[in-house]
């Protein structure tokens, strides 16, 4: 008895597109390998903003916003609250999109809110070290995880409408 081939296990490009993929040789099935969609926020309590010190890879005991991946059946707003909670058990209510952070050479598309926390409660969450309220002068700017984590305080900074920002080609680890 012939082996049937397990899943999409041949590279070819599919009837009706323009790019390679996988396909299953036995039913046709076509992996779409997408970009990977990060939801955040830039969260406030007065005049302070509240950051995440990394508890896990990459960037471990750095700083960053609340931010993760976005989830199956949840809205990008959706994630950015959950992600909050999740890393900083810190309530919030989402006030508009800060913009659009695009990272082509990790296939991932930043997503990243304002919000207003709804009091000053916050404790570091399951993948955090700590988190803390900074004022604007206090954030430690040579200790934040990502360029996209100073582009999104930068953009909150500046206020007005969204914004789309793409980060520069890779030149070394940590880059995105």
């Amino acid at each position: 008895m012939e082996k049937k081939a397990s899943g999409p296990t041949v590279e070819t490009v599919p009837d009706g597109d323009t790019r390679t993929r996988l396909v299953c040789p036995d039913c046709g099935y076509i992996e779409y390998t997408n970009p990977k969609i990060v939801v955040g926020a830039v969260c406030t309590w007065q005049d302070r903003i509240l950051l995440c010190k990394r508890g896990i890879a990459p960037a471990r005991g750095r700083w960053t916003i609340p931010a993760g991946f976005m989830e199956i059946g949840e809205s990008t707003a959706q994630g950015a609250v959950r992600e909050v909670w999740e890393e900083a058990e810190a309530r919030v209510t989402i006030e508009g999109l800060i913009g659009i952070y695009e990272i082509p050479h990790i296939s991932q598309v930043n997503v990243i809110y304002r919000a207003l926390m709804q009091g000053p409660e916050c404790a570091a969450g399951e993948e955090s070290e700590a988190v803390a309220l900074f004022t604007w002068d206090e954030i430690l700017w040579d200790e934040l995880a990502f360029p996209s984590i100073r582009w999104s305080l930068e953009r909150y900074a500046a206020g007005g409408g969204p914004s789309v920002g793409v980060a520069p080609p890779r030149s070394g680890p940590g880059f995105g």
